[in-house]
């Protein structure tokens, strides 16, 4: 990096792999039993997410997409961002925290927070604009 740094805004996130938990994930039966063993693994508790509202339960589903969103800006931060900033959704371990984003707009909307829904939407196009679209949120 120059020592005026990029001059088109923040260099985007890049969440670190986490081979262990997509493994788990990617066999486990139930996302709790992943969510259980990787708590920060923010993809576990975003199928959480998914799964409370493709059943019919907002507020579980709220939940479980609120603790993905936190535990993936905890990862965010500690990878050097900023509160800003492209977040690609191109990059596989970004994905958990911007599928848990795009779970808490979803939940919250279902549940009538309009406002926390309109924030959501808006954080997950500042991260990256084709986000949305690939989590099927239009």
């Amino acid at each position: 990096m120059s020592v005026h740094g990029n001059l088109l805004g923040p260099n985007p996130t890049l969440l670190p792999e986490q081979p262990a938990a997509e493994a788990a994930l990617a066999t486990a039966n139930d996302p709790a039993t992943v969510a259980a063993a990787y708590p920060e693994f923010s993809a576990a508790w975003a199928a959480l997410a998914q799964r409370a509202l493709d059943e019919g339960d907002a507020v579980a589903g709220y939940a479980f997409a609120r603790t993905g969103y936190h535990r993936g800006l905890d990862q965010l931060r500690h990878a050097g961002w900023k509160g800003h900033g492209p977040v690609p959704y191109s990059h596989r371990p970004n994905r958990g925290f911007l599928a848990a984003l795009a779970a808490l707009a979803r939940a919250a909307t279902e549940i009538g927070e309009d406002v926390e829904a309109r924030r959501c939407r808006e954080f997950l196009n500042d991260c990256d604009p084709a986000a949305a679209e690939a989590l099927g949120l239009n």
